[in-house]
């Protein structure tokens, strides 16, 4: 049975959404029993267009993601919780955080977002695949 990573971001229609699906991408290739879910304190109703193209343009197909409110059974079920932008207040229930604070807002740079979000993923990764 897999592992859930849990990504948290507010609107769950960006950045939450890209680090799940290169983190799924990843793991599977690295065969971690791993696999990502992603939510939002604040869910939109869907993923920005912008981010289903870009990650489209990856070979990743989001456009059918619905972003979701998370719940108290996330938390309690995720091996890790990271939050890529929420705010500490919005993670009260959360237990144990790992912020990835240095994100750049996608509606300003998408290209930087996606790029320090693919960096962070590759990291974690590459820590989990060492504890295995």
């Amino acid at each position: 049975m897999k592992q859930t990573i849990l990504f948290l971001c507010p609107h769950n229609a960006a950045k939450s959404v890209i680090a799940a699906a290169y983190f799924n991408q990843l793991a599977d290739e690295s065969g971690l029993p791993f696999i990502a879910d992603s939510a939002g304190t604040e869910p939109s109703d869907s993923v920005l267009p912008a981010v289903a193209a870009m990650m489209e343009q990856d070979g990743l197909d989001v456009s059918q993601f619905k972003p979701r409110l998370v719940t108290s059974d996330d938390y309690r079920t995720a091996a890790r919780v990271i939050s890529v932008g929420c705010m500490p207040e919005a993670l009260k229930d959360a237990g144990d955080v790992e912020y990835w604070d240095d994100v750049p807002m996608f509606s300003q740079n998408p290209e930087a977002s996606r790029d320090a979000i693919r960096t962070h993923v590759q990291r974690l990764i590459a820590a989990l695949a060492a504890i295995q």
